[in-house]
């Protein structure tokens, strides 16, 4: 039998059906009510006819969404600090999502989730679109072909990316991660790939370090910046990575291409667990909601390389994720592996050893491949990997005695030149024909025959010696990657030559970045 309640309820959805029919333009606005607030969640009570997701208006004109709905009260995350409402105060439904304002005008602009500005240079004007969107349907996708060069020589050798790519960047903290994607960022300064920047949950002053490193070694202008920093509260830092990805969309959607990076999902996952916990939402695994996996899940999925007939645009994502003592098997990490094309491992004790990048060959991979390489890159790498895994076991037995045998000496020589080559300079990502040139150099055994304190100047020197020494082959590589046999043996003979004058030791010594002469 149907309680007071009951009748009540269905009286007041009678009276509001009512309402609705009212002519001459009468309407009917629901307005519910705080019943608490506190730790960025509004409890409301009286919006009944609110939605997941709806965006909702406070009385000081602050702003949140709806993360839960029971049967008497909504729970919203706040989008503001909760200065101005108290229990009792009014709220109001929108009908409306989240939204972002997307377009050229955001270029060189840094922005909170919202799209408010916080870098002192005005309003930004632009068409909102909402942050939630669904993911390209496959017919809708192509095959991811093209290079997304990161001008690091480690990743382009042996894990390329491809445009439209989803690749983890992952490790302990402190120890680069940023860093790569940083570099990668500056390497798009000559490239027709715009970056899109998400720092969730990150110290102000680290966030500064990035926008200053792309200001001073990249190009800002064609970049865009979305900080949700440690201090914002937790709806903006929930929606951060979501935002940046619509960002990133608007170019994607005009056959332009985009890089998304976001900085980082671990925070990002530790801000749901927040919310959802104080939503009284249960606690799954290490007291993670279930369905973190599908947030990041339908995030990523945004990530893709369009079919020509919808313009051809592409959007890479580089998330990164933190782990504890190289923990890749918690529930995080596990998922983001899971849901990404791939992943960068950092690793701390190279870290510590100095190898920078820190990147563990053995743990990462592209499931991509050498699919998106330059055929000149490729076939200059092609037995890279495993020349390199090859010495770090031998290196790792050799530890406990001494070298006898001539041929394992030789390996350990050869494999500690590998280490150099690949070690890099953080601010200065490498030119595609300086990957393929170096990697030719090792790769015919040139730099052997160099003393190993002078392959730091022989690779200062090499860039413009092979530009005068070998143009066709350097245009070839520039222009489309390819390298024929005739170009390929001219850029032997001069890489060669350059390693004949350091073997020499000759006492006129060309300066740092010039050619000898």
């Amino acid at each position: 039998m149907p309680t007071a309640s009951d009748q009540l309820r269905e009286w007041l959805d009678e009276a509001r059906r009512t309402v609705a029919t009212v002519p001459l333009g009468a309407s009917a606005e629901e307005v519910g009510r705080v019943e608490s607030v506190g730790d960025g969640i509004a409890m409301v009570s009286g919006l009944r006819s609110v939605r997941l997701d709806e965006l909702v208006r406070f009385d000081n004109d602050g702003f949140g969404f709806t993360q839960m709905l029971d049967r008497d009260l909504v729970g919203c995350v706040l989008l503001d600090e909760p200065r101005g409402i108290d229990a009792g105060s009014r709220v109001h439904g929108t009908g409306e999502v989240v939204r972002v304002p997307v377009g050229p005008a955001l270029l060189g602009r840094v922005v909170d989730p919202v799209g408010r500005p916080l870098d002192g240079k005005g309003a930004i004007a632009g068409t909102r679109e909402p942050i939630e969107r669904p993911a390209p349907v496959i017919v809708d996708r192509d095959l991811v072909s093209e290079p997304v060069q990161t001008g690091l020589l480690v990743v382009d050798s042996m894990f390329a990316l491809g445009r439209g790519q989803r690749e983890l960047i992952i490790g302990d903290r402190a120890i680069g991660k940023t860093a790569v994607a940083v570099d990668c960022m500056i390497n798009q300064k000559s490239s027709d790939i715009i970056c899109v920047y998400v720092a969730t949950g990150q110290k102000t002053s680290a966030i500064r370090r990035v926008i200053d490193a792309i200001s001073e070694f990249g190009a800002p202008e064609r970049c865009v910046f979305v900080v949700a920093a440690a201090s914002a509260p937790a709806g903006l830092r929930w929606i951060a990575p979501f935002a940046g990805c619509t960002i990133a969309e608007y170019f994607r959607d005009r056959g332009q291409h985009a890089l998304l990076i976001i900085d980082d999902l671990t925070k990002h996952a530790a801000t749901h667990r927040e919310i959802a916990l104080l939503l009284r939402q249960p606690p799954g695994r290490e007291a993670y909601p279930g369905d973190v996996f599908y947030v990041h899940a339908r995030l990523l999925e945004r990530a893709a390389k369009l079919a020509p007939s919808l313009g051809g645009g592409s959007l890479t994502a580089l998330p990164i994720a933190e782990t504890d003592a190289g923990n890749l098997s918690a529930y995080i990490p596990t998922n983001l592996i899971s849901i990404t094309d791939g992943q960068i491992v950092l690793d701390a004790r190279l870290f510590q050893e100095g190898q920078a990048p820190a990147i563990d060959i053995g743990r990462s991979v592209s499931r991509v491949g050498g699919r998106t390489q330059a055929p000149a890159l490729r076939e200059a790498s092609e037995s890279l990997r495993l020349d390199y895994a090859q010495f770090l076991e031998l290196e790792m037995f050799t530890r406990f005695g001494g070298l006898t045998d001539v041929h394992v000496r030789k390996q350990i020589t050869r494999g500690r030149r590998i280490r150099s080559v690949l070690t890099q300079p953080q601010y200065k990502p490498m030119p595609l024909v300086d990957q393929v040139a170096l990697l030719t150099a090792l790769k015919h055994g040139l730099l052997d025959r160099i003393p190993p304190d002078r392959v730091g100047d022989f690779r200062a020197a090499m860039s413009d010696w092979v530009a005068h020494r070998a143009e066709a082959a350097v245009q070839s590589i520039a222009t489309g990657g390819h390298l024929d046999n005739d170009k390929k043996a001219k850029l032997i003979d001069a890489l060669e030559a350059l390693a004949t004058r350091y073997e020499a030791r000759e006492t006129e010594e060309p300066a740092a970045g010039g050619t000898p002469r």
